[in-house]
């Protein structure tokens, strides 16, 4: 008798699914439509019956809880979830098919992870896509820190405005637009508009500005400092005609 529970016990074990964490290291983002200063994941996954999904910086975690394993659906991020405490973080749901939940923030208690439990009942394969969002500060750009959540070579690799040109180890990648104006001796006043700003994980930035007439103004530098949000470096024009602390 004791025999055959054991053997049925072990029947029972080789007969259930072989369930499996899956981690990636999610893509860089390569849309400039997301505001300056805001750091934005998108998660987008195929999902069958149950996972728990959980981000910390740029890597993803799904542990399977029933059903097949989730497939990531083009999941992006602008920047890794910063590993300290995030101010305006935001959790939206984009698309479901069943429930989907954040089951909990990032924070020093799960050491800066975002939680999302996703349950679909419906059959086969569903598509899932939440948004997290937070306000970015200068620390979160710091040279030496790495490329975030996976950078694209020829997202790294452009050349921004047509100037400069940066290797796939680009750290910070500041896009906007805005409005100010650059005034010459004696060539009166041009209005700015868009501006880019790129710091590789050297220190070398390039600053971009396009003008209302004329050439765009771009400028080629080193980082100097830093102080809370704000950095500071010394750069010359492309010109050579200016050359000062930016």
């Amino acid at each position: 008798m004791l025999k055959a529970m054991r053997l049925t016990a072990l029947m029972v074990l080789a007969a259930l699914p072989a369930l499996a964490d899956t981690r990636f290291q999610i893509r860089r983002m390569t849309r400039d439509d997301v505001p300056l200063g805001k750091g934005q994941c998108d998660i987008r996954l195929q999902v069958d019956n149950e996972v728990e999904v959980q981000l910390r910086g740029d890597s993803l975690t799904i542990r399977t809880v029933a059903g097949q394993g989730a497939r990531d659906d083009g999941s992006e991020c602008n920047a890794p979830l910063p590993s300290r405490d995030i101010e305006a973080f935001n959790y939206e749901v984009r698309e479901s098919r069943n429930e989907i939940r954040l089951l909990a923030e990032p924070s020093r208690r799960n050491d800066f992870t975002a939680i999302v439990r996703i349950r679909d009942s419906s059959g086969g394969f569903g598509r899932y896509h939440f948004r997290l969002t937070w306000a970015m500060t200068g620390s979160d750009y710091r040279p030496g820190s790495g490329a975030p959540a996976g950078g694209r070579r020829d997202d790294f690799d452009r050349q921004s405005g047509g100037q400069g040109g940066f290797s796939w180890n680009n750290t910070v990648s500041y896009r906007g637009n805005g409005r100010g104006e650059a005034s010459y001796n004696n060539s009166g006043q041009q209005r700015l508009g868009e501006l880019n700003i790129e710091i590789d994980r050297g220190g070398k930035v390039v600053a971009w500005f396009r003008a209302d007439r004329g050439r765009p103004l771009s400028f080629n530098g080193t980082v100097v400092a830093r102080e809370e949000g704000r950095w500071k470096a010394d750069v010359v024009s492309e010109d050579r005609r200016l050359r000062g602390p930016m």
